[in-house]
């Protein structure tokens, strides 16, 4: 049985989450991390030094980093579901390519505007550090939405792959923030393929889920 320690409301736990439902998987959690159990506990940094959720444990295997985690589920439990991940080495690039742009440029660009507007985190209140973060993220956005448009599917192209389950999860945070933003005034560039994208996203169950379930 797999287990998954992390709270899930995070959003790199809701990734595997997600990748579990895709996959089929049966899995147990244990909620770890703000408000719940600290990952400062020795027993939990002796999963994962760095104290973040996700950890994953599939019996005496343990393993750490979202995306990896991702990755390893999908070449260990996916042999039902190739497209996930696919084999040909191009088609897989474009789908590592995609994740690990989730997780460095548009990760790192809406962050301090969803802490600020949305979790109101109290180190993410400077009205300019937002500004300059919906500016980035919108950039980031439009970036999103040229290969949307290329492939009028997914990220990866026509199939459902492990990259929508990041960036999935970015963009259901980009609306939520939306929704703030534009009670005060802020503009947002017209983004239609990846509306439609996120149209798509919200059929599949494990969207449902663990992305689209109310949670910020």
């Amino acid at each position: 049985m797999i287990q998954i320690l992390g709270k899930a409301a995070s959003i790199n736990v809701r990734k595997v989450l997600w990748a579990c439902d895709e996959l089929g998987l049966r899995y147990t959690r244990e909620d770890w991390g703000a408000g719940f159990r600290p990952t400062s506990d020795p027993a939990f940094l002796a999963l994962n030094p760095n104290a973040m959720v996700p950890v994953l444990r599939d019996g005496d295997f343990v393993l750490w980093e979202s995306n990896t985690i991702l990755r390893y589920l999908a070449n260990r439990h996916g042999a039902h579901a190739p497209a996930l991940y696919p084999a040909e080495p191009q088609a897989r690039a474009h789908v590592d390519q995609w994740m690990d742009w989730q997780a460095s440029d548009l990760n790192t660009a809406w962050r301090p505007a969803f802490m600020g507007l949305v979790r109101r985190h109290a180190d993410f209140l400077d009205a300019a550090g937002i500004a300059a973060s919906l500016a980035a993220w919108a950039r980031y956005m439009q970036v999103l939405e040229g290969r949307l448009e290329r492939t009028a599917a997914y990220v990866g192209g026509a199939a459902f792959t492990l990259a929508d389950i990041p960036i999935g999860l970015s963009v259901t945070r980009w609306y939520r923030t939306l929704e703030v933003a534009g009670a005060a005034g802020a503009a947002a560039p017209a983004l239609p393929a990846v509306r439609d994208y996120f149209t798509r996203l919200r059929a599949r169950p494990g969207f449902r889920a663990h992305a689209d379930n109310g949670e910020p």
